[in-house]
């Protein structure tokens, strides 16, 4: 089955961190960009990060950068989202995706690979 699942979710203190995991299957996920999105209740989805094909570009919402890091792992045809520092304001559904066209300025309309999400719930 020809898919992307995310994990890593949770529950977590102000401060706390998290491991995102975004794993493919039935198609190897080194052959395309990636990128993290997220979405909070009665907000527009918003792109966190993204890492291009060969790792050669990396990019973070303003609104993250210097907390969340992207990196992915060839070997378990995964990428993963750390995230450190975690605020209320991080609390969403987060998603991963894969296409050619991420992470190269204007983002497609459409990808090719969407997982279903993860909730992450940062209280305070």
């Amino acid at each position: 089955q020809v898919q992307l699942v995310e994990s890593g979710g949770g529950l977590v203190q102000v401060g706390g961190s998290l491991r995102l995991s975004c794993v493919a299957s039935g198609f190897t996920l080194d052959d395309y960009a990636v990128a993290w999105f997220r979405q909070a209740p009665r907000k527009e989805r918003e792109e966190v990060s993204c890492i291009s094909i060969n790792d050669g570009k990396i990019d973070y919402a303003d609104s993250v950068q210097g907390r969340f890091t992207i990196s992915r792992d060839t070997a378990k045809n995964m990428v993963y989202l750390q995230m450190n520092s975690l605020k209320p304001e991080d609390t969403a559904v987060y998603s991963c995706a894969a296409d050619r066209l991420l992470c190269a300025g204007n983002n497609p309309p459409f990808v090719d690979y969407m997982g279903q999400g993860t909730q992450v719930t940062v209280s305070s």
